[in-house]
C-alpha cells in the first residue's frame, strides 16, 4: 500500500503552473526563472505530478499571520 503525502496535512499545495502563470509572476516580481528558489524533481511533493526540470511550482502554505502565503519553486534535477 502506498501512501500520497500530499494528503497529509503538514505537506502545503504543490501545483505544476502554466507558462502564463509563470511569465505572469516572473514579470510581477521582476525576476527570472534562474531566480525562483529549486525544488528537486525526485521531491517526495511531486512525485505524483507530472513535472520536468524547468517546470515551476506554485505552493500554497497555511500561515498563522498571513492566511495562505504562495512560494514558486523551479524544478531541477538532483
Amino acid at each position: 500500500m502506498a501512501i500520497d503525502i500530499r494528503d497529509h496535512r503538514a505537506v502545503p499545495d504543490h501545483r505544476k503552473m502554466t507558462e502564463d502563470e509563470i511569465e505572469e509572476v516572473l514579470e510581477k516580481y521582476d525576476a527570472d526563472k534562474s531566480d525562483l528558489p529549486k525544488i528537486e524533481r525526485t521531491d517526495a511533493a511531486l512525485k505524483q505530478m507530472d513535472v520536468e526540470v524547468g517546470d515551476v511550482i506554485e505552493i500554497e502554505r497555511d500561515s498563522p499571520t498571513a492566511g495562505k502565503t504562495t512560494y514558486y519553486r523551479r524544478v531541477i534535477e538532483r
